[in-house]
């Protein structure tokens, strides 16, 4: 008996693909695979219930922490791809290893999904797939399926289809990001209405305070302070800390409540792999207030030059996050070098909620590259450095382009004083 495994949503795509890859590839039985990365329960009910209705073997595997571990390793990255945080991104390749385990578990000869071949998601489960010796298929892509075609399919084979959210928009959801595309918003000057979003509530004038704790990079704790975080701190000990939680946890709790200040909304023109341009409408107010957070206590702790430098790190680590090839040897490279500045990044950041935006209002660090009295117009001189000890620098500074231009007047002065030609002033030859 040959087996398939396939991952397995319950939505349109997926349910046409159980009957097909027995017509139309041979295989004796569909096994389906859903993983959860932090999806509505009520998509998990709707796999199971579509499974149950196709008799197909289903399986659900609990991925959250594993998916939140990743995701607070691109928080120390500074992850986004052209403005945004990376989400579908960083699931996919998770979910992809995940039913490569139960493929494996189960005697599968292989693996499918129902990705188009349009996006990008085929790319990032292949690319862990194909360090199978496992078939690969893509029944979508390769049978050129539209959804027209799979709608009068599904209704010819009497298939267990649901249309999800009334078939208004395409959704992807896990605990880093809501994606929202399709239909009206494929048109890029079409302007969306409140019912897209889901996280996050249409910002207004009210403010509200949390502080989050970093240890080498990674966020561990969540103070929620309220509306006034002066109030709220007053009387406080330096070693008070937030409420330590696990990163599903933080995740969660942030989602709610940036998002009831609009945090964390994104309307952009992605560029995909296979170089399509495509209009994107995201949701990620966790991601967005710990990117804040992280940069900000990065900005206090690291030296110019590192700032500097980590930014093209931080470039290539989520452009190859982007492309679900976050295991790649240049990942594990660049990882060294964030390693090493993280050991510094550990303190607090205070962030204010207000008309859509998380802003980061205070921060605190033993380990910080900052001296106030240094930086203060109020002091003199510190240790052995005083005030016009800056004479020379300034002097200095600029002084080879003072130089350079000088340089340029004179070549300006050299070609406006050349002889012209020499003329006698009498007729022209014959």
């Amino acid at each position: 008996m040959t087996r398939v495994a396939l991952a397995f949503s319950g939505g349109l795509d997926t349910t046409v693909c159980v009957p097909l890859l027995e017509e139309e590839y041979g295989y004796d039985e569909v096994i389906g695979v859903t993983v959860d990365v932090g999806q509505p329960k009520s998509e998990f009910a709707e796999a199971e219930e579509t499974a149950e209705a196709l008799g197909l073997e289903h399986y659900v595997v609990d991925a959250r922490a594993e998916f939140a571990a990743l995701c607070l390793e691109a928080v120390r990255a500074n992850a986004t791809y052209q403005g945004y945080p990376l989400g579908t991104a960083l699931a996919r390749p998770i979910i992809a290893a995940k039913i490569l385990e139960v493929a494996a578990e189960h005697d599968c000869e292989g693996l499918a999904h129902g990705c188009t071949g349009k996006g990008n998601d085929q790319l990032r489960f292949e690319a862990v797939w194909r360090d199978s010796d496992m078939e690969v298929i893509a029944p979508v892509r390769e049978l050129a399926l539209t959804r027209e075609w799979e709608k009068e399919y599904a209704a010819e084979k009497d298939l267990p289809v649901q249309g999800g959210n009334e078939g208004d928009w395409s959704i992807d959801t896990n605990l880093w990001s809501r994606a929202v595309e399709g239909n009206e918003l494929e048109e890029p000057g079409y302007v969306p209405g409140e019912e897209i979003y889901e996280w996050t509530s249409e910002p207004t004038g009210e403010t509200e305070f949390v502080e989050i704790g970093f240890e080498e990079g990674y966020p561990v704790s969540l103070d929620v302070l309220g509306s006034d975080a002066s109030e709220s701190q007053a009387g406080a000990s330096a070693s008070d800390a937030g409420e330590a939680l696990d990163p599903v946890e933080l995740i969660e709790t942030l989602n709610e409540v940036a998002g009831a200040h609009g945090v964390g909304r994104s309307d952009v023109m992605e560029d995909r792999m296979l170089g399509l341009k495509v209009r994107e409408n995201y949701e990620h107010p966790a991601a967005t207030t710990l990117l804040s957070a992280h940069e900000a206590l990065e900005a206090l702790v690291l030296t110019q030059e590192e700032r500097s430098f980590k930014k093209l790190i931080d470039q290539q680590w989520a452009e190859k996050a982007y492309e679900g090839l976050i295991d790649a040897p240049l990942v594990t490279a660049l990882e060294g070098f964030i390693d090493k500045t993280q050991s510094r990044v550990t303190g607090t950041v205070t962030i204010k909620f207000e008309g859509g935006q998380a802003r980061a209002v205070g921060r605190e660090s033993e380990y910080a590259a900052y001296s106030a009295s240094a930086a203060s117009f109020d002091t003199e001189s510190v240790g052995d450095i005083a005030q016009e000890d800056a004479t020379g620098v300034a002097k200095y500074h600029g002084f080879q382009r003072r130089l350079a231009k000088g340089a340029i007047d004179k070549l300006a002065d050299d070609e406006s004083g050349s002889p012209e030609l020499a003329t006698d002033g009498g007729e022209d030859e014959a």
